[in-house]
């Protein structure tokens, strides 16, 4: 048997429940029998929720790559071409080393490489940060496929792999 919902369990649920829509040629639910029509959740306007509601968080940086080929790359079953170590840069160099290596990488047909950033003094490092905002660039999109963590014994956090796009053949 189900227990009733209590009344902060019911607001949330309003709340959540004023965000959903019927998808079109479907009619809204009806309240369950058992609900009182004091306890029926009343339709919010998302406006309100706004400041209710978590945000969801901002996609930055490419997709990450799929996972099986991150563990083909992980696992140097799908080689690493070429590896860029940014260490001890600074942002304004750091980017345009980045762009030329990536560049390099593709116009050879490398197909994964690994970009080590480092973790910074306290894990929240300029170019750990700063790196996967400069892989999404739109100059870059017929280079990069995408991006993950590397695994452990490749850097763990402190390094990305960047899977590259094929080179068109012509």
């Amino acid at each position: 048997m189900k227990r009733p919902l209590r009344p902060d369990e019911m607001r949330v649920w309003g709340l959540v429940a004023g965000t959903v829509h019927p998808l079109p040629g479907r009619a809204a639910p009806k309240p369950s029998p058992e609900m009182k029509a004091s306890e029926v959740p009343a339709r919010i306007p998302v406006a309100e929720l706004a400041g209710k509601l978590p945000a969801a968080p901002k996609r930055e940086g490419r997709d990450p790559i799929e996972p099986r080929r991150k563990h083909r790359i992980a696992r140097e079953r799908e080689p690493i071409g070429a590896r860029l170590d940014l260490h001890g840069l600074d942002q304004d160099r750091a980017r345009p080393a980045l762009e030329a290596f990536l560049q390099r990488a593709w116009d050879e047909g490398y197909r994964a490489v690994l970009v080590i950033t480092g973790k910074g003094v306290q894990g929240d490092g300029v170019l750990r940060r700063r790196t996967p905002e400069w892989l999404a660039a739109p100059h870059l999109a017929h280079i990069v496929a995408g991006i993950s963590e590397a695994a452990r014994h490749h850097g763990g956090a402190g390094a990305l792999y960047v899977a590259l796009k094929r080179k068109p053949r012509g």
